[in-house]
């Protein structure tokens, strides 16, 4: 009797939990963006967002959670109910590269549910328009006749503004000063006025004040340059050879959200990435659009768990701690 009853039982959970997933959505979706409005995450996920909403018939907003490079906002989504209703947005130094640096409460892995890979943005090295070097030869030059330290905006630890200029010490022996922000678009914003001498930042966040010559590029932190802005050189090309980093990003949801949900976000992402207009707005952005066999859930979980034993390493070896 006992044994039909909890047959009963899981069965009409099941039941529950299959009509809850061909419901669904039937409100409004937040997508959580861990840094602040404006900045090249948020530009990302307000292009995805507003194609998405078509295919899934419901309003998305997008809530921005800023702090501690980023982990903040991871959090809010990790402690969301597991029900399709809260997505993150997140990128190599928010779902890598925080946790070996911050005593977070969650796991990156175990604690969240991917959903798809999202397009990645290689890193523009740029300066304060003040600095005379013209070269990245001459930049590095310069960089290193300074009496102490120079300047280095970042979105915070383990933010991939942080990781690039711990990249960028490791290549070039310059040690840098990091200017803490809770986001690029204010570091940008310093940068513009002066405030701060380099940031080695996502190229869609720099790109426009480049074009607009209120700030100097140097070099694009890949192996071709960007169809965007074609004239700036490779680090190959000016001088650094193997400094490479690409910033990938993706969607997470909770853990033990329904298999069938997870479906149906990663199917409207997947159309947004195909859609012709979407595609134009995130390439002037400088953004590389991922390959379509990389765009399964379980794709960007291997992914982002090939990329934490890449980068934890280097990470862990210098020795940033947070709490």
């Amino acid at each position: 009797m006992r044994r039909t009853m909890w047959a009963a039982l899981a069965a009409l959970l099941a039941f529950a939990g299959n009509a809850h997933a061909e419901n669904f959505p039937s409100r409004q979706i937040t997508i959580v963006v861990p840094f602040s409005a404006g900045g090249p995450s948020d530009a990302m996920a307000r292009v995805l967002a507003e194609r998405m909403q078509r295919s899934l018939g419901q309003t998305i907003l997008i809530e921005n959670v800023t702090g501690a490079g980023g982990s903040l906002g991871v959090g809010r989504v990790v402690r969301s109910p597991a029900d399709g209703y809260t997505i993150g947005f997140g990128h190599l130094g928010t779902n890598v590269a925080n946790g070996a640096i911050y005593k977070l409460g969650y796991d990156l892995v175990t604690d969240l549910e991917p959903v798809v890979m999202l397009p990645s943005n290689p890193m523009i090295i740029v300066s304060k328009n003040t600095i005379p070097a013209k070269t990245l030869q001459e930049l590095l030059a310069w960089l290193k006749s300074k009496p102490t330290p120079p300047t280095a905006g970042t979105a915070g630890a383990g933010s991939g503004s942080h990781i690039a200029g711990l990249y960028f010490e490791n290549i070039t022996g310059i040690k840098l000063q990091y200017v803490p922000y809770r986001g690029t678009a204010p570091a940008l914003t310093d940068l513009v006025a002066g405030q701060i001498d380099i940031i080695v930042d996502q190229t869609s966040n720099s790109i426009a004040q480049v074009r607009a010559g209120t700030i100097r590029a140097y070099a694009i932190t890949a192996d071709k340059r960007v169809d965007s802005a074609p004239e700036i050189p490779t680090t190959d090309e000016a001088g650094l050879p193997g400094f490479h980093m690409t910033l990938w990003s993706g969607f997470w949801v909770p853990k033990d959200t329904p298999n069938d949900i997870v479906t149906k976000l990663n199917g409207a992402a997947v159309e947004a990435l195909s859609d012709p207009a979407v595609r134009k707005k995130l390439g002037d952005l400088g953004l590389d659009m991922p390959p379509k066999d990389q765009l399964s859930p379980e794709a960007l979980g291997a992914w982002q768990k090939a990329e934490i034993a890449k980068w934890w390493p280097m990470i862990k070896s210098a020795n940033i701690k947070m709490e």
